[in-house]
């Protein structure tokens, strides 16, 4: 053999044993190599352990040549696939076990067409993942099991992974069981070595073939059942809004217009600087914001007239800056261009297991998402996009010490949860019509965002540099955590509460802020720090009278708004019963209390909103349980539903902590929420 130009790289020659490699070497790396016996073997247990063996500690495959390195990551691979094969297939007899009654006449094969509505919720809690990837996998199992068994048998011999079966499965599913079967037949012994985009376009193109009908039903279903427009924050710390489902025609039509917006800026040279991307952004959120062009544009001249323009604003996003990847960055020449940011995926940016998309999940496993969010490790808006309430904005939180000896947080609801006092409702007033753009500076216009705000008050008041929250964004910096609650304030339809935390950052103590009394608004501790930002004691004294410690405390806002608050104990671990309801529904502060201090769904693994769970008791409240914080809990609807079914049960040994046990007779225990630390 010829060696390569450059050592260590490509196939080069074979050392023998003793070649003075680390280690020395293992003869049976040889069958490895592309001519050996074991580099195209079928996965299986004895493999495995002859992986591990020859891989060594740390995986450093000692004594191996580059060949037999590739030929030992190819028998990984298809390790990797075979064990989520066999993951399928225990999630196939977990389904033949929680046959939904009455559907004993409708199977394919042995496996029933419908199961238990908890069976998702069994594997959610076992794997730690999604609900909705947790339905995603079971219909994909499923629809193997039942339909495509010479996918699954290319899952299982490892010549696909995962994540190509699933594509297939999602392609196949709008066909009949004879559709799907001669679908199955075309490209079978063509997906060897392709990508995920490859095979989700092999796979587009057999159902186009066998039932061109097929093709239209899938993209009706699409706009008709998975048409919805997701918010998350992406990795970085910047957001991402994306719609889904839409019409096609509607959807150039829309991608036409946002590429237009951004031609006028570039000719009228509103950043100057940046890439076509970064103006396509800045057109795209202007026109979601009723931001026109001209205003935009005059914006901008206006700031270069004034010598402004090569100086960031406060609060200024790159897109406006003019900064960001250089042209080009995503493989385009200007970095231009629509696309979905994946070479290969097929156009879908699975992402694997939990992509978030449409819950495919085989012949009946309760439809769709369902709306819990955290598909695929991020917040993409189902919990927060389109729920009941999602006003909850500006709840600014004290990390100062109220008293109490904890640490201050934020949490609350919209004006319309129905307690009294009201919560962070933070509507918002936003920007008018072809009015300057949100977020360009502490003195621009208030927060037009309809989200959930959790703020350290030791943040506020530059006092520390900790971490804020959202439901919708997760983490804050501080920075942006700052500038997020000053836009806020700036809106006199934002509403706050306080939440006090212990050591651990659970909820014991919550009061909900109303306009101060104008006597409230003078009393002010000698020696308080001046700033735009404060919270203090009521009564000027700096600490609290009330023998719990909490008392009435008054949060001043830039620009020496004063608030009031009445700060009251939250039942964790224990509970005098306060609060209690003598009849089935809660009053307006236990409903809250609750929401407060679960913060969301207490099934572990579900993350819907508290606001938007229902208010559930764990003993019934029929036999005997109380409409009390000690046996009641935030539920999602459909964590609610499973609870009631058969198997399930949930218990509340101490307020705030849940122990969910399984049909299986596994137990879940979740505790309160865990706010800012």
């Amino acid at each position: 053999m010829v060696e390569p130009p450059v050592p260590g790289h490509g196939q080069g020659a074979r050392p023998g044993s003793g070649a003075g490699l680390p280690g020395g070497r293992d003869g049976r790396l040889a069958a490895f190599a592309e001519d050996g016996t074991r580099d195209t073997c079928p996965p299986g247990a004895a493999l495995g352990v002859l992986l591990a063996e020859l891989s060594g500690p740390g995986c450093r495959c000692d004594g191996a040549t580059d060949d037999e390195l590739i030929g030992l990551l190819g028998r990984w691979a298809a390790m990797e696939s075979w064990v989520a094969a066999s993951k399928l297939g225990v999630l196939r007899e977990l389904i033949r076990r929680r046959a939904r009654p009455g559907t004993e006449g409708h199977r394919h094969g042995d496996l029933p067409n419908a199961w238990d509505e908890g069976v998702g919720h069994e594997v959610t809690a076992s794997l730690g993942m999604s609900l909705p990837a947790a339905d995603k996998m079971l219909g994909v199992a499923w629809e193997l099991g039942a339909r495509l068994p010479g996918i699954a048998a290319r899952l299982a011999d490892g010549t696909i992974d995962y994540l190509k079966a699933k594509i297939v499965a999602e392609e196949l599913f709008v066909l009949d069981d004879e559709h799907a079967a001669r679908a199955e037949a075309m490209i079978i012994d063509d997906l060897a070595g392709k990508t995920p985009g490859l095979i989700g376009k092999l796979a587009a193109g057999a159902v186009a073939s066998v039932d061109p009908d097929g093709t239209r039903k899938r993209r009706e279903q699409a706009e008709r059942d998975e048409a919805r427009v997701r918010f998350w924050r992406e990795h970085g710390g910047a957001c991402a809004l994306a719609a889904y489902g839409l019409p096609t025609d509607a959807a150039l039509s829309a991608n036409a217009n946002v590429n237009q917006r951004a031609q006028e800026y570039k000719k009228a040279k509103v950043s100057p600087g940046a890439t076509m991307d970064q103006l396509r952004v800045l057109g795209f959120l202007d026109i979601l914001n009723g931001i026109g062009a001209a205003a935009r544009i005059a914006q901008a001249q206006a700031e270069a007239q004034a010598g402004q323009a090569g100086a960031p604003q406060p609060g200024q996003d790159d897109a406006e800056r003019g900064r960001g990847k250089p042209a080009g960055h995503d493989g385009r020449p200007d970095g231009g261009g629509p696309g979905n940011g994946h070479a290969d995926d097929g156009g879908r940016n699975d992402g694997g297991a939990d992509d978030g998309g449409p819950n495919d999940g085989g012949a009946d496993d309760d439809g769709r998402n369902d709306g819990h969010a955290d598909d695929g490790g991020r917040n993409d808006g189902g919990a927060d996009d389109g729920g009941r309430d999602d006003r909850a904005a500006d709840d600014a939180s004290g990390h100062g010490d109220p008293g109490a000896g904890g640490h201050g947080s934020g949490s609350g609801d919209g004006p319309d949860s129905g307690r009294p006092d009201g919560g962070s409702g933070g509507r918002g007033d936003g920007a008018p019509a072809g009015g300057p753009p949100a977020g360009t500076g502490a003195t621009g216009p208030a927060l037009p965002a309809r989200i959930n705000l959790t703020i350290p008050f030791a943040t506020l008041l530059d006092l520390a540099e900790r971490p804020g929250e959202s439901h919708g964004l997760g983490p804050l910096d501080p920075a942006l955590a700052r500038d997020l609650a000053a836009a806020a304030a700036r809106s006199p339809h934002s509403e706050w509460c306080v939440t006090v935390t212990n050591a651990a950052g659970m909820a014991i103590g919550h009061g909900c802020a109303r306009p101060a009394r104008t006597h409230q608004a003078k009393h002010r501790p000698p020696g308080s720090r001046d700033g735009p930002w404060a919270f203090t004691s009521s009564d000027g004294t700096g600490t609290p009278t009330p023998p719990d410690g909490f008392g009435s405390w008054t949060i001043t806002l830039p620009g020496g708004r004063d608030l009031a608050v009445d700060l009251g104990p939250v039942p964790l671990t224990d509970c005098d019963h306060r609060y209690e309801s003598r009849g089935y529904q809660p009053g307006d502060t236990l409903r809250h209390l609750v929401q407060v201090r679960d913060g969301k769904c207490t099934f572990p693994c579900c993350s819907r909103h508290a606001r938007e769970s229902d208010f559930e008791h764990a003993i019934p409240y029929e036999k005997g349980g109380r409409t009390c914080a000690c046996n009641a809990g935030a539920r999602s609807r459909r964590c609610h539903r499973v609870k009631q079914s058969k198997g399930w049960k949930v218990e509340q040994p101490l307020p705030g902590w849940h122990v969910w046990t399984t049909p299986s007779g596994r137990t879940y225990t979740q505790g309160p929420m865990k706010y800012p630390a």
